[in-house]
């Protein structure tokens, strides 16, 4: 039997928690789970082979038993600029590369879940009787935007995010499944927010690798964060110009989107730019590093010279880990392949050299991206 107003009390205490919206939502089987096999069969989801876990398309799969899912949704945004005004004045003597917005702080995944586990205590101390819970952070086998658009918490756009006409898209989603048999936000027979999207389609346009099929449809192989984090490989070459000097993930979409533009800013020190004090000097021979570098437009150069074990120690309890120091170098190497680099400056000497000996690497993706930069900027 449903308790009243458990969602008006979640929502409550999950604001009291620091999460900016939260809502509840059946654990049932919704018509957008329905067309995710049709878009696997289709190969869009490239080598993301979880996506074709079966359970995603069904929460009650996921957790047997579950009979409702809370939506938690967290503000990431910070008041710097976006990605499409960050490079107006370009530095050619220090080229920068971009780490997406989400990345700059603390790893997201604990973030939220520590408040998610704490709602969930906040529910033992409510109901008394025995439940399960289980909390998710883009972990599990549950596509949390949509149990989020059902929840009442925005709209799926064109660009395939979640949309919220107050919050816009920059913000992190966590779920928590439970046995518990909750009062849903929504009433029955009530529909989710409109998508408001109407006409509009700078996301799709602007994107650089035209990675969108048609709207709402994403060839996840042509994304930016798909080529910067998720694959492993080689960057296939058509690719290669249209990243830019984008090392990890990609913005766009969302720094074009109009609900974007007045979205507002969180306080939360856990998402600011983090800042680390210089590893190492550069050779005697050269300009040593800046007294710092920081995860917004982080210094080409400096994440390309990156060793194995300093990038654990930089990017220790950050999100950038998941592309690896491997992916990384690569993607700063086809950045500065990108970069508007000013020819013979002690900048780009250095630069020549760290790419020359890059594309020596006994790791054949760094080398391979090493010899394509360096034919673009010698």
């Amino acid at each position: 039997m449903m308790h009243n107003r458990d969602a008006a009390w979640i929502a409550n205490r999950a604001k009291s928690l620091g999460f900016d919206r939260c809502g509840v939502v059946r654990a049932e089987n919704y018509p957008e789970l329905e067309r995710l096999p049709e878009w696997l069969a289709k190969g869009y989801s490239g080598e993301m082979k979880y996506l074709a876990d079966p359970r995603r398309g069904d929460p009650q799969s996921a957790m047997p038993g579950a009979r409702s899912v809370i939506v938690c949704l967290l503000n990431y945004n910070t008041s710097l600029p976006f990605s499409t005004d960050s490079f107006a004045q370009d530095d050619n003597e220090n080229p920068r590369g971009w780490i997406s917005r989400y990345a700059w702080g603390d790893d997201y995944h604990e973030v939220l879940l520590v408040r998610l586990n704490n709602l969930v205590e906040l529910l033992r101390e409510r109901f008394q009787m025995p439940f399960e819970a289980r909390s998710y952070v883009d972990t599990g086998p549950v596509q949390e935007r949509v149990l989020a658009k059902h929840a009442g918490l925005g709209w799926l756009g064109k660009n395939t995010l979640l949309l919220n006409d107050t919050l816009g898209s920059f913000f992190f989603l966590g779920v928590i499944l439970t046995t518990l048999d909750l009062e849903a936000t929504l009433a029955a027979g009530e529909m989710p927010p409109p998508d408001l999207c109407g006409n509009c389609r700078q996301c799709l346009d602007a994107c650089p690798t035209q990675a969108f099929v048609e709207p709402y449809v994403l060839d996840a192989r042509k994304c930016i964060s798909y080529l910067t984090i998720e694959l492993r490989g080689s960057i296939p070459d058509e690719f290669r110009a249209p990243m830019g000097r984008h090392v990890f993930g990609c913005d766009i979409c969302q720094d074009v989107c109009p609900w974007n533009q007045r979205a507002p800013s969180t306080a939360a020190k856990e998402f600011q730019p983090r800042a680390f004090a210089a590893l190492r000097e550069m050779p005697a021979q050269n300009s040593p590093l800046p007294a710092s570098e920081a995860f917004f437009l982080p210094r080409l150069e400096w994440l390309a010279s990156l060793s194995e074990a300093e990038f654990r120690d930089v990017f220790r309890a950050s999100p950038i880990k998941r592309a690896k120091w491997r992916g990384l170098v690569r993607n700063a190497c086809i950045a500065l392949g990108n970069s508007n680099l000013k020819r013979n400056t002690p900048a780009h000497i250095r630069i020549i050299h760290l790419l020359e000996r890059l594309s020596a690497s006994t790791e054949e993706t760094i080398a391979e991206s090493a010899q394509w930069a360096l034919s673009r900027i010698q």
